[in-house]
């Protein structure tokens, strides 16, 4: 079966906080010829496992990239692993998903308000100066 997985199915797989919910979804992770995980999806996850589980960000970091070792996921894997370097270094998974996403459609210039998501692309986006702009809130 080829399916496209959601951010609770994705709770679900790594919290199993609902013993019923959790075993339907290793089964789509397990039964699945192509899983595919959108980059939405992924953001919205690891937003719910920091912010409404408090999980430490080296055990989501851990658990995002598991992801990786399974070959039927089809996910953004450049956006995956600059998500969890940013976690690593005490950033948000979507700020280094959303500006290497942003790179790879084009983007020459990542732009934010966030002074720490763009200090971290900046040392961390790749190249030896990722362009990167800090905008003023006032």
């Amino acid at each position: 079966m080829k399916i496209t997985i959601d951010t609770n199915i994705l709770v679900r797989f790594f919290i199993e906080d609902d013993p019923e919910q959790a075993a339907q979804a290793r089964a789509l992770m397990i039964k699945g010829t192509r899983i595919v995980i959108p980059l939405p999806a992924l953001c919205e996850a690891a937003w719910v496992l920091r912010r409404g589980y408090r999980l430490p960000a080296a055990d989501i970091a851990d658990q995002l990239e598991r992801l990786l070792l399974v070959e039927t996921i089809v996910i953004d894997r450049q956006a995956l692993m600059a998500g969890v370097a940013f976690l690593r270094a005490g950033g948000d998974f979507a700020d280094g998903a959303i500006a290497t996403d942003g790179r790879d459609k084009g983007g020459e210039v990542f732009v934010s308000f966030d002074r720490g998501a763009v200090n971290r692309w900046r040392r961390m986006g790749g190249n030896a100066a990722e362009p990167a702009l800090m905008l003023s809130a006032g």
